[in-house]
């Protein structure tokens, strides 16, 4: 522990060896390096001091404790070293990111294996209409301009029970089932205090209609009375 008058010197070399710790803490048996990578598994990589060729040395450990965490499996050695190159890459990006914006929390997710190419084609599939088909047949009505006197700084809805767990859904066309089902919990939560968790399956097992690359198509069929 270090002493209240320890000098600016002495508190350097302290900080020092304690980033040569963690360092050395990632290159160690695998369980050890697990359990100093995996909560949270960013934050040796994108932290203060961490440069390339830390990066570098530790990559196998940030891997392996990724695979293991996310379930991750490969189909040979070959695969699994493309993926580690991938992975390395995205961990220089969200280290860069952290660097433009330290306000802001980067991590690793269980996309952080896919180039940004890949992710857009697996998990962002809609093929977009153009705007003015957007608006056709629209009835929004435009909503009335409410005071802003008196309102708090910030204010989150999570920190009061209205809002349900993260979801996924995975390379399905079903955005509009998941955020149907988001704005009728929150309506429901407001309504009745409670916070109920809906099924965006059952919207999809039951509708026949809705074509995800077609906006109009899912608006019309969730209001069709064979739903």
């Amino acid at each position: 522990m270090a002493r209240r008058g320890l000098r600016p010197l002495a508190g350097a070399a302290l900080l020092l060896l304690a980033l040569f710790s963690a360092a050395a803490l990632c290159s160690a048996e695998p369980e050890e390096a697990a359990s100093a990578a995996e909560d949270p598994l960013i934050e040796q990589v994108v932290g203060a001091g961490a440069d390339g060729d830390e990066l570098e040395l530790n990559a196998e450990a940030h891997f392996a404790s990724f695979v293991r965490r996310f379930g991750k499996s490969y189909r040979d050695e070959d695969e699994r070293a493309h993926r580690m190159s991938v992975f390395k890459a995205n961990l220089r990006r969200a280290r860069r990111h952290q660097r433009l914006d330290p306000t802001a929390v980067h991590g690793v997710t269980k996309f952080s294996d896919l180039t940004p190419a890949e992710f857009r084609r697996q998990f962002l599939g809609l093929r977009r209409s153009s705007a003015r088909d957007l608006l056709k047949g629209s009835s929004a009505h435009k909503a009335p301009i409410l005071p802003t006197d008196g309102l708090p700084t910030d204010f989150d809805w999570r920190e009061h029970g209205a809002v349900g767990p993260v979801k996924n859904q995975g390379s399905c066309g079903s955005c509009w089932s998941f955020s149907t089902s988001g704005a009728l919990e929150g309506a429901h939560y407001l309504a009745t205090g409670k916070l109920e968790v809906l099924s965006e399956q059952q919207m999809v097992d039951c509708d026949h209609e809705c074509d995800a690359s077609d906006p109009r198509s899912c608006a019309a069929s969730l209001t069709s009375p064979k739903l």
